[in-house]
C-alpha cells in the first residue's frame, strides 16, 4: 500500500509540473502579445507548439509513473 501512496504522490506532483509550465507560457504569451501586437499570429503559434510539447513529455512521465508505480 505505502508504494501506491508514493506512486500518487508522483503523479500528483507531475500534475502540478505540467499546470504550472503551461500557466507560464500562457502568461509569457499574453505579455509578449500586449508588448507586440503586429506578431501575436506567430506568438501564439509558438506557444502552441511548446505547450504540445510540454504535455507530450507530461504525459510521458505520468505513463512511466503509472507503469513503474
Amino acid at each position: 500500500m505505502e508504494h501506491f501512496s508514493l506512486s500518487a504522490i508522483g503523479l500528483g506532483l507531475i500534475v502540478l509540473g505540467i499546470s504550472i509550465g503551461i500557466g507560464k507560457i500562457g502568461q509569457g504569451a499574453m505579455e509578449a502579445m500586449a508588448r507586440q501586437p503586429e506578431i501575436s499570429s506567430k506568438i501564439q503559434t509558438a506557444m502552441i507548439i511548446v505547450a504540445a510539447l510540454i504535455e507530450g513529455a507530461g504525459l510521458f512521465a505520468l505513463v512511466l509513473t503509472w507503469l513503474l508505480g
